[in-house]
């Protein structure tokens, strides 16, 4: 195995090590999104429960691409309580419930990236990630040109998944 030394790499590294801390001092978006009462279609929140909220991402992998947040801004997925850790997955449940109602993907995935290095953007207030798949969804154009082609707005999905929380009836 060839090395390749970057040892100026290790400043950089060290500057992630208070996760609490955004590095460039960006606000919480999750926690605007939380306080933004009235404006939900505004901050693509779909969804809100005493301990825990859903909202459209505003970067989706795929259309529909959801993130359940507690209400609670804190990024330690163990210091979560009992009431907190229920509302949370009980959330992703029902997200996943209103997305089939509504596209009846094939699949999904579902995950929380906790900490900095395991991807999470913003390490301080802990999320879920919950993406519809369909069979064939990477195409050429993803593939060849780092592309990805999503066929429905933000608004029309949001409207979708408002509609799709009617039907399945769920609080």
């Amino acid at each position: 195995m060839d090395l390749l030394w970057a040892i100026w790499r290790s400043k950089y590294i060290q500057s992630f090590k208070d996760e609490k801390t955004d590095p460039n001092n960006n606000p919480c978006f999750l926690c605007e999104a939380i306080n933004a009462k009235g404006r939900e279609k505004e901050v693509l929140v779909f969804e809100r429960r005493e301990k825990a909220v859903a909202l459209l991402n505003k970067y989706p992998y795929n259309g529909g691409h959801s993130l359940i947040a507690p209400v609670r801004h804190i990024g330690d997925f163990t210091a979560l309580s009992d009431e907190e850790s229920f509302e949370l997955i009980k959330l992703t449940q029902d997200v996943i419930k209103a997305i089939r109602t509504y596209s009846s993907p094939h699949g999904f995935n579902v995950g929380i990236n906790l900490g900095r290095t395991a991807g999470a953007g913003l390490p301080g207030h802990l999320h879920v990630h919950v993406v519809p798949r369909w069979d064939g969804d990477t195409s050429f154009i993803s593939t060849i040109s780092e592309t990805k082609v999503i066929s429905q707005s933000l608004e029309e999905t949001y409207d979708a998944m408002v509609e799709a929380f009617r039907k399945i009836g769920t609080k």
